[in-house]
């Protein structure tokens, strides 16, 4: 298992792109330059190499609706960027620490933290559209070139530090800290207009994804005046210093489009309250009287959210009979609200009436067999059931569109260890395993399969499987 100081040693790579600077009045349109540094398939490699290492070292929340809004939103930011290279890929982390960050190949961290502190999704898509920028403009790539100059080897070197930390962690951090004490000032001095050009770019970005392109600016700016004379400010101030002229330029900035009145969003709100109530230090009672006092005093954007809030805090109090009744009238009121169909499929479960469960889902699922909400919720109603059978003919479809989701490969497991089918369960834990990038591990479990398989087709599959994660892991060792 990966240590999280890895993770955290990766990570201090991006700290460059965020050194504190003057503002320049007009920035260099540098675009996509450090091709020649890393190219693009051997970003794609490293951006492949480190999901596998967040997939096991990093506390990423599998929660398919979330999973679902965060995705959306950060889709609809890429398919408004210019110069996209690569494909992205948008995750949630449990941590309430105000940040996120990007990384090679596409990927995007974002922390939980991040919703408990943004009023409305403008702000939040305002951090996601920095960070995309980042991205697309390669920031990373072209640190590294720009260190390449300086010392010709270090690109190399560097490269090879991130992807030998893991394989060996102590080897891999201590090559990590050699390397990056090459030319430091010069890269402080490079990286400094990389926040400033990310501002830029993810300004326009969130303007024309629909957003108010205030929403980065009145983040930032609020972050800044909070912990102005805090001894430990959050993360986010570590990675993206914000002085008073990055600040006024990216509100000048922001002032430049056509103003833009933007409704509060609904699922972004909906959001907010589920992260606020399960993956939040509240306590049942907390969480009761936080939006028992918001309906009260009338002090929420939406109502429906305050609901689904206090719905979903009686349900973490066990109070499943209140829970299901605000969840009835909101879904009453909202009937293709995913939100509210895979909470009341919670609260119908914990109610022991699996079978109404399972008749409210099934058509859902139909029309839309490949959403991860509706199928996975329609599964675990019907493993309750104990309608195996089903549930298993519903998963496997499933993850043969989604075959890298993990929750999928988890209620997999938990379905094939009730069925007493232990080739599967072995095969599905393999599959589990190797998007962990614990490629060894998924070869032995595989191998237990073939033991348990009488299926001539099984046995080739199985086998084939075995090939591929060999293949894997030796590609993995070659970036080092």
């Amino acid at each position: 298992m990966f240590n999280k100081s890895i993770i955290v040693s990766l990570y201090f790579l991006f700290l460059f792109l965020s050194a504190p600077s003057s503002a320049s009045n007009s920035l260099p349109d540098i675009g996509t330059v450090g091709a020649g540094a890393l190219t693009i398939e051997k970003e794609k490699e490293y951006g492949w190499a480190f999901r596998l290492m967040a997939n096991q070292a990093l506390p990423i929340i599998h929660d398919p609706i979330l999973n679902h809004y965060i995705e959306d939103l950060g889709q609809n930011i890429v398919g408004h960027a210019d110069s996209v290279k690569l494909p992205f890929s948008f995750f949630l982390v449990e941590d309430s620490e105000i940040n996120a960050a990007a990384f090679l190949g596409g990927n995007v961290k974002i922390h939980t933290g991040l919703f408990l502190y943004a009023q409305n999704e403008s702000e939040l898509a305002g951090v996601v559209a920095h960070e995309v920028a980042h991205i697309t403009q390669r920031h990373l790539a072209r640190m590294l070139e720009q260190q390449s100059y300086s010392n010709p080897a270090s690109l190399a070197a560097l490269a090879g530090s991130i992807l030998l930390a893991l394989v060996s962690p102590a080897a891999g951090m201590a090559a990590i800290s050699t390397t990056m004490a090459v030319t430091m000032q010069s890269q402080i001095n490079y990286t400094r207009l990389h926040e400033y050009e990310a501002d830029r770019i993810g300004i326009t970005t969130l303007y024309n994804a629909g957003y108010d392109p205030y929403g980065m600016a009145n983040f930032f700016g609020k972050l800044a005046e909070k912990y102005k004379y805090a001894s430990m400010p959050p993360q986010m101030l570590s990675t993206h210093p914000l002085p008073e002229t990055r600040l006024a330029e990216a509100r000048l900035r922001a002032g430049q489009f056509e103003p833009k009145r933007v409704n509060s969003n609904l699922d972004y709100q909906l959001s907010k309250a589920r992260i606020t109530v399960r993956y939040n230090s509240f306590t049942a009672a907390t969480a009761i009287n936080y939006y028992q006092s918001q309906l009260k005093n009338s002090r929420y954007q939406l109502k429906a959210a305050a609901e689904y809030g206090l719905a979903l805090a009686y349900f973490k109090n066990k109070d499943y009979q209140k829970a299901n009744k605000l969840a009835v009238q909101l879904l009453e009121n909202d009937p293709n609200n995913l939100f509210y169909l895979d909470f009341i499929t919670d609260t119908l479960l914990a109610l022991k009436q699996t079978e109404k469960a399972v008749q409210l889902l099934t058509p859902y699922q139909q029309r839309a067999p490949k959403n991860a909400v509706l199928t996975l919720n329609l599964v675990v109603a019907l493993q309750e059931q104990k309608n195996y059978k089903q549930a298993e003919k519903l998963l496997e479809k499933f993850i043969r569109s989604h075959p890298d989701h993990i929750l999928a490969h988890i209620v997999a497991i938990d379905l094939y260890k009730l069925m007493k089918e232990r080739a599967k369960e072995h095969a599905t834990k393999a599959n589990y395993l190797s998007l962990q990038g614990r490629f060894r591990e998924a070869s032995q479990e595989m191998g237990s399969a073939l033991v348990y398989t009488k299926s001539n087709l099984d046995q080739a599959r199985y086998s084939a499987s075995i090939d591929y994660y060999k293949k894997q892991d030796l590609r993995l060792q070659a970036l080092q």
